[in-house]
């Protein structure tokens, strides 16, 4: 009985051992593959008990393989700005791109760590082994919706329209515009000073805001008082607004406003600083600032000066380019400068990565080992931060496995001698008859 489990431990350790060996085999295979994650096998000693005697039967040996989903390796650089990686923990999400390409239900969420993805036929994100990248499109003013973060229903494939236009309307502005003090100084001759701001409107087409300064001069002194008359010129040069302007002339607060007096147009409010104007293409807000402060409008020395306007909307314009941030969002860049968030890219996470199902190409499916994942936005949470220009390379260490291999060699040669061995022993057994 001893001598046979000394066979059968033999046995199974050339068993383990070639299993061990398969794996440092698949690593050795793939360590030019981006985003691999090596396999590790472990040995378990298997100890049969024995009851009296003195005598020892061997168990023998299994191995255990599971492949390090947790280990990461090297970022390199790239030239393709949606090339992607993860720098820390989670996935990014990915589907089969024939699944997508049919459109029937969503297509199953497959987690993965890096990829090449480039534009198909379609538009979709997909990488050369057909993946195609998984996200939450944004709506139309960039802003994102809220989704349910512990299911996959809500992510879509994520898809450029390189052909898009975009234009934006302009619903903001500010001024900031320095009124000449001497103006408003008795005796002084009435020269209004004019600006005309550009707006878009709803349609992305350009038009003006035509703003009038008119001092007012009194007898004596200074009036520190201006009137502020809006037109708009795709109204035919309308009025949209009408205020009188007062400065203040104190020592401590020269030249900043004082108070603003409503003619037409919407109110002054003090506490945000702005007026509300009805344009063709619905209200604009404009800044002119709060009483007392140094910002919007001003009235000191000699000189009419625009220190600072600016304005939000754009016009219509060209998708140059794409985008992804390290918080995982898709922005499409305009010929116009503007930049606009059309999609999210979540990243994956769950307590157990390595209990994940490995399936080809790099990615995995999370299983009752693994347990429920969770879609984080990137930086929040555990996770760590989307990576664009960047891929990562194989977890596989070379000079590691090749050290392994020939420790896995040894084994295999001592085993397969055990084997040897116990064949003799048994042979002088049988000789002992003769």
């Amino acid at each position: 009985m001893t001598i046979s489990s000394a066979l059968n431990s033999g046995v199974a350790a050339l068993g383990a051992n070639a299993s061990r060996l398969a794996g440092i085999s698949d690593n050795i295979a793939n360590a030019g593959t981006y985003g691999y994650k090596r396999v590790q096998t472990d040995f378990q000693s298997m100890v049969i008990s024995t009851t009296g005697g003195g005598g020892y039967a061997a168990g023998g040996v299994r191995s255990l393989s599971q492949r390090l989903v947790d280990q990461s390796g090297a970022l390199v650089n790239t030239s393709n700005p949606t090339d992607l990686a993860v720098r820390g923990r989670g996935f990014l999400p990915v589907a089969r791109a024939n699944e997508v390409q049919v459109g029937n239900g969503n297509p199953q969420m497959l987690l993965t760590t890096t990829g090449s993805f480039r534009t198909d036929a379609d538009g979709y994100l997909v990488t050369q082994a057909g993946l195609a990248l998984l996200g939450w499109p944004a709506l139309p003013d960039g802003t994102m919706p809220a989704v349910p973060r512990d299911t996959a229903d809500s992510l879509r494939p994520v898809r450029i329209d390189a052909n898009a236009l975009s234009g934006q309307p302009t619903t903001q502005m500010s001024l900031g515009i320095n009124l000449p003090a001497t103006a408003t100084a008795a005796g002084a001759t009435v020269t209004p000073e004019t600006l005309s701001v550009e707006y878009i409107d709803n349609l992305g087409i350009s038009a003006n805001v035509d703003i009038t300064f008119t001092p007012t001069v009194p007898g004596a002194g200074y009036s520190n008082e201006w009137r502020m008359v809006l037109r708009d010129s795709a109204s035919g040069g309308a009025v949209v607004g009408d205020y009188v302007l007062a400065f203040n002339d104190s020592r401590t607060a020269g030249g900043t406003l004082a108070g603003v007096t409503t003619f037409t147009g919407g109110a002054y409010d003090a506490a945000t600083g702005s007026v509300i104007v009805d344009v063709d293409g619905g209200p604009i807000e404009i800044n002119i600032g709060q009483p007392g402060s140094r910002g919007g409008l001003t009235q000191l020395s000699d000189k009419f000066a625009p220190l600072s306007i600016s304005k939000d909307g754009s016009a219509v314009g060209n998708m140059t380019a794409v985008e992804v941030d390290e918080n995982g969002f898709v922005l499409a860049v305009f010929d116009t400068g503007v930049t606009r968030r059309i999609f999210q890219i979540p990243l994956v996470d769950m307590p157990n990565p390595n209990g994940m199902t490995g399936l080809d190409q790099q990615t995995f499916v999370p299983s009752p080992k693994s347990g429920p994942f969770f879609l984080w936005d990137a930086g929040d949470g555990p996770t760590g931060s989307v990576v664009a220009f960047a891929q990562e390379e194989s977890a596989t260490d070379v000079a590691g496995e090749l050290t392994d291999m020939i420790k896995t060699q040894r084994a295999y040669s001592s085993n397969a001698k055990v084997i040897q061995t116990v064949d003799e022993m048994l042979q002088e057994t049988t000789n002992i008859k003769r």
